[in-house]
């Protein structure tokens, strides 16, 4: 679809296909019966083990109309772990991927209902998927036959809870983030909910492109606000390519993205005459927040495109906790921003609150947000709070203005000899060296001094460099003990689609080896 008129229409465009919103509520209306049929009610929920889909948007739509919550599962998880996220979430139904289902169709709890969605063919293609791996597996019901089997529901429940989102944490199995409902301040909410727009860049008949996974919630909560509270046009792109992106925006003159830092890296990377190819006059708003945003890359991307990219912090459990945009990022360099209204932050150390410039474990409450309990598990829950707030498990300070700075993640800090090192800061010097495409840094057993610095690397094509050259330059840049002991070279790194990088995967072989976890 070239959507060049000039009416707007508010619906969801994936490839050639778009459903305009009128018909993709009547889709899952009808999708909310034949969940209804099968049981499905207020306090239930149904996985959906899916890749960016329309079928995705009338699943979920048609779960809250219910009151159930729909479960999104992170599909790059093996049998073993999507099998657990469906049975401790007690769906009663799951909706999946053709390529995505057939692996671990047998793996799944007895009794769940499994509906089916044929892979389609832009999808297939965008992520390998043969032919016949795209059709269903027999004896699945196929989805939008089923759906259209029913008479769309009449009545929607009220106060309809959102998605149950599973938090991948870094040990043990993933919880189940539920919202507790009613449990937000309702005179502050319309204050916090109008600085999460902001900051969002949502607005009133917006144009957007999806690109990041929607099993993870803010991918999700952006694409659905788009769509169902601001009617916008919403774009999906079967999977982030950067010069795609670009054409996405100027064939659609789409006004808000949401991105994540390794997006910015690989948008940066286009030759500049590709870059300047494309009309993106009509960007009103980019948002970004997931990973730590290497200063140099967000300085460079605020010169491209503008004074338009606002940062974020938040998390699943909390939502959104602070922000800043363009023009208080460039006198703050390195923020992720100050609170938003009606939100609270702490930073703490052992003895209490911190004073400013002090660098502590950040706690924070939404006090305009919905609280959280983790799903059959209140234990863990009480496990991350302290006096009403709660940890995301990272470690910043404040400046004298306010302005939030995070240095790493508490379980990602590593304490060498007595002296605590944060990763963050030896892996924004390595995005500098020339040939680095990405890298994590983490600790490893040492025996002299407990814990030692290990870098895994992803080079750029044709890339010569050497483990001297990387030490070299992180020597002409940091202190010495900041030097990695151990680097390693990997065609890949364990990176998400959502810029989120999965240290536990890098650094378990190394302590399953010591014999030993601290």
């Amino acid at each position: 679809m070239d959507d060049h008129g000039p009416a707007h229409v508010a619906g969801v465009l994936r490839g050639d296909t778009f459903v305009a919103s009128p018909e993709l509520n009547d889709r899952a209306m009808r999708a909310a019966a034949g969940l209804r049929s099968l049981g499905v009610g207020p306090g239930d929920t149904i996985a959906l083990l899916m890749r960016n889909d329309l079928e995705f948007f009338e699943a979920s739509i048609a779960a809250s109309a219910l009151g159930a919550a729909p479960v999104p599962i992170n599909w790059h998880g093996s049998a073993e772990e999507v099998a657990y996220v469906v049975a401790d979430s007690g769906s009663k139904v799951c909706v999946a991927h053709a390529d995505l289902l057939a692996p671990v169709h047998a793996a799944l709890p007895d009794g769940l209902t499994v509906l089916g969605v044929t892979t389609p063919p832009s999808i297939a293609a965008a992520f390998d998927v043969s032919e016949a791996a795209a059709r269903l597996p027999e004896g699945v019901t196929e989805w939008s036959g089923w759906r259209d089997g029913f008479v769309p529901l009449g009545e929607v429940y009220l106060g309809a809870p959102t998605s149950m989102i599973y938090t991948s944490g870094t040990t043990g199995h993933p919880k189940g983030v539920r919202r507790l409902p009613d449990t937000h301040d309702a005179e502050g909410v319309l204050d916090y909910l109008g600085d999460v727009a902001r900051v969002f860049g949502l607005a009133p008949s917006m144009r957007t492109v999806v690109a990041g996974p929607m099993y993870h919630s803010a991918p999700l909560t952006y694409a659905t606000a788009a769509l169902r509270l601001y009617d916008g046009f919403v774009v999906i792109q079967d999977r982030f390519e950067p010069e795609e992106l670009l054409a996405l925006v100027e064939r659609h003159r789409i006004t808000s993205l949401y991105m994540v830092p390794t997006m910015f890296v690989r948008l940066l990377r286009l030759a500049p005459e590709v870059r300047d190819r494309y009309d993106l006059s009509s960007l009103l708003n980019v948002s970004h927040t997931a990973a730590p945003c290497p200063p140099d890359v967000k300085r460079a991307i605020i010169e491209w495109l503008g004074p338009i990219v606002s940062e974020f912090y938040g998390s699943t459990e909390v939502g959104l906790i602070v922000g800043c945009d363009a023009t208080e990022w460039l006198a703050h360099p390195g923020t992720v921003g100050r609170a938003l209204a009606h939100c609270d932050i702490e930073v703490i150390g052992e003895d209490g609150p911190l004073p400013i410039g002090e660098t502590g474990e950040v706690f924070v409450r939404a006090r305009g947000f919905s609280d959280f309990t983790y799903h059959g598990r209140d234990d863990a829950r009480l496990e991350v709070e302290r006096d009403g707030l709660i940890t995301c498990g990272d470690v910043g300070f404040f400046d004298e203005d306010g302005f939030l700075y995070l240095c790493d993640r508490v379980r990602d800090m590593v304490i060498s000899g007595g002296v605590n090192i944060y990763p963050i800061e030896i892996e924004a010097c390595l995005l500098k060296l020339a040939g680095v495409a990405d890298c994590a840094v983490f600790g490893i057993p040492d025996d002299e001094f407990g814990e030692s610095i290990a870098a895994a690397l992803k080079l750029e094509p044709n890339s010569s460099l050497g483990e001297a050259d990387v030490r070299a330059h992180v020597r002409a840049h940091l202190a010495g003990y900041k030097v990695p002991k151990v680097i390693t070279f990997h065609d890949e790194l364990p990176r998400e689609d959502s810029g989120k990088m999965f240290k536990r995967k890098l650094r378990a072989p190394y302590w399953e080896k010591a014999g030993r976890t601290i």
